[in-house]
């Protein structure tokens, strides 16, 4: 897992609440187990016209939020199923951090265990990002994890609350399987007098 710890990147305005995990993935392209790939599809229903073609009053198909690293939305982010392809589209498309009021959560922890960093701050807050994504390139936002603040193009510093344990991990890079991973050298000892004492075990 790639880590997080200082973003700073182009913020795209998404002014809706209860954008479920449907609408962030329809269900039509969870036919795959891979990480990668999703990027295309996502927001497949409000990004692409029914033959296809984009969407252009859509966020993500204008520049210079095509590039976007960053998401603002409103309250309930990421409700609905449990689908971990959700935070696998947002991520190969690009995006590494999405603000909001609230989330889903089951998103939320999903989130967390791919790179991505859902943050949750009040909705006026967040609709003051929003007018400064508005402004495209000209108004990136920071997000400095180890500080815990997102630093508005003015300079603002707004400090935000994360789970210690999950943000040594963001920090890190490490998932699931790379936090079990830190402890290699103590699984292997414990095999290796497992083995000893039951050879049986590994016959």
């Amino acid at each position: 897992m790639q880590a997080f710890t200082t973003l700073t990147g182009i913020a795209a305005p998404l002014p809706q609440a209860n954008v479920d995990t449907d609408k962030i993935i329809p269900a039509r392209f969870l036919k795959t187990i891979a990480r990668t790939g999703l990027g295309v599809s996502l927001f497949a229903n409000l990004r692409y016209r029914e033959d296809g073609t984009e969407n252009p009053d859509f966020v993500l198909n204008r520049d210079p939020y095509r590039g976007a690293e960053i998401l603002v939305a409103h309250e309930n982010f990421g409700c609905g199923s449990s689908r971990e392809h959700a935070p696998w589209a947002l991520l190969d498309f690009g995006i590494r951090c999405v603000i909001a009021p609230s989330f889903g959560d089951i998103f939320h922890s999903n989130s967390l265990k791919n790179g991505i960093l859902p943050i949750r701050l009040p909705r006026e807050v967040c609709d003051r990002l929003m007018e400064d994504a508005r402004l495209g390139a000209n108004a990136r936002l920071t997000v400095d994890l180890a500080r815990q603040v997102v630093i508005r193009p003015t300079g603002e510093e707004i400090p935000f609350e994360v789970d210690a344990l999950r943000k040594h991990l963001l920090l890190n890079g490490l998932d699931d399987i790379g936090q079990t991973m830190q402890h290699a050298p103590a699984i292997d000892g414990f095999e290796a007098k497992q083995k000893a004492a039951q050879p049986w075990l590994y016959a």
